[in-house]
């Protein structure tokens, strides 16, 4: 599967970023992302390997940080996310890896741009309405379900609308957690249906765990020593980054 020496370098470093996103700083994971593509050109393909090492950090993020998990915010945005998944699902045959990443890349850096201009602008009257609003909850529910069946995506997206919502950083960590759990778990029967998932790509999955954990425990130091505010320019830049690289 993997036969060069820079390979495993970037999928080691792209296990790594892995855990570090889960437990720490939220937007890593789409460097990471980037970087499994680098090693297998079809992101499609990408999207299948990562899933396992995604949920291995999920778990590993839930069993620190549950007790801060806000479910209300939850209860918003599963049911639209799975329904995002399932036309996902069918729309994956359909569309190119490069139509895939220079649409979620917009959307991501869009909503990056939008980020900042609330928090400088200080808007707090329309912003209070605004992220309060359901729409807003399902309409990236389900764009954060159709891209993280594509391309496991959804992390910058999720993470501006957590910004949104102003949550403090250890709320932030354990609800993102739970999310990313749960609609991991939802997906895998899909992915093993389109073939994305194979007793081989497990097999090099359990090669990578080490490196999951390793960045987990990485994420957990940084988060307890960054300040609020770093913590969220840090999100929305590197979401914005990752948006970028997936457009070019």
């Amino acid at each position: 599967m993997i036969t060069q020496p820079l390979q495993w370098i970037c999928a080691v470093l792209g296990a790594l970023m892995v855990g570090i996103s889960k437990a720490g700083i939220t937007g890593l994971s789409l460097l990471s992302i980037a970087l499994f593509v680098h090693v297998f050109p079809s992101s499609k393909q990408a999207s299948g390997l990562i899933l396992p090492l995604l949920i291995f950090g999920d778990i590993v993020a839930v069993l620190s940080y549950r007790a801060h998990t806000q479910w209300r915010y939850l209860w918003k945005l599963l049911p639209w996310t799975a329904a995002g998944v399932v036309l996902g699902y069918f729309a994956l045959g359909h569309i190119s890896d490069k139509a895939v990443r220079i649409m979620i890349g917009a959307i991501i850096v869009f909503l990056c741009l939008l980020g900042y201009g609330r928090r400088y602008l200080r808007a707090e009257t329309q912003e209070t309405t605004l992220t309060r609003h359901w729409a807003l909850g399902a309409a990236l529910g389900v764009t954060a379900g159709f891209i993280t069946l594509i391309a496991n995506a959804a992390a910058p997206l999720m993470a501006i609308y957590l910004v949104a919502m102003r949550l403090p950083k250890m709320q932030f960590v354990g609800t993102a957690a739970v999310f990313f759990m749960v609609l991991n778990l939802f997906k895998v029967p899909f992915m093993v249906e389109l073939g994305l998932i194979t007793a081989q790509s497990f097999e090099f999955n359990l090669m990578l765990a080490p490196a999951v954990l390793l960045g987990a425990f990485m994420g957990r130091w940084l988060l307890i020593r960054i300040n609020q505010r770093l913590f969220e320019t840090l999100v929305l830049a590197l979401s914005g980054i990752a948006g970028v690289l997936l457009m070019v």
